[in-house]
Order: C-alpha cells, then sequence, then structure tokens
C-alpha cells in the first residue's frame, strides 16, 4: 500500500470516532450527533455567506454614496 492510503486508514481508524465518542460521553444516538454536526455546518456556511453579501451590498453602497468628484461638472 502507498504512504498515502496508509495515512488515510489510520486516520479512518483513530479519527473517525469523534462523534460515537461524543454520543457516549452525552448519552444521545450516534445518528442524531452526525445530523447535529450536518446541521450545524450547513448553517454556518450558509450565515457566512449571509455576511458575505451583505458586507459587499455596503461596501457597494458607500462607493457609491462618497464617491469624489474632481470638478463640478461631475454631477
Amino acid at each position: 500500500m502507498s504512504f498515502v492510503t496508509n495515512i488515510r486508514h489510520f486516520f479512518e481508524r483513530n479519527g473517525f470516532h469523534v462523534s460515537a465518542r461524543l454520543s457516549d460521553r452525552l448519552g444521545m444516538r450516534v445518528t442524531n450527533v452526525r445530523l447535529f454536526f450536518i446541521y450545524i455546518s450547513f448553517f454556518t456556511v450558509g450565515l457566512w455567506f449571509g455576511v458575505y453579501l451583505t458586507l459587499a451590498f455596503w461596501l457597494r453602497l458607500k462607493d457609491a454614496v462618497y464617491t469624489k468628484r474632481s470638478s463640478v461638472f461631475d454631477l
């Protein structure tokens, strides 16, 4: 096997039991913990995309309002 495959198998064996360990600790089912992580990841990506669009709108509005005019004839 290649080096990359060995690393992948290592992380699959040791790293992907996070939700199982957390669910054991909290006394919940594993599927509920995994669904929670999936929903939170979609919410946070959507949230930051909304923040990005809001900031882009504000910058566009600021540029439209505060543009420097070099002379009277630029009105």
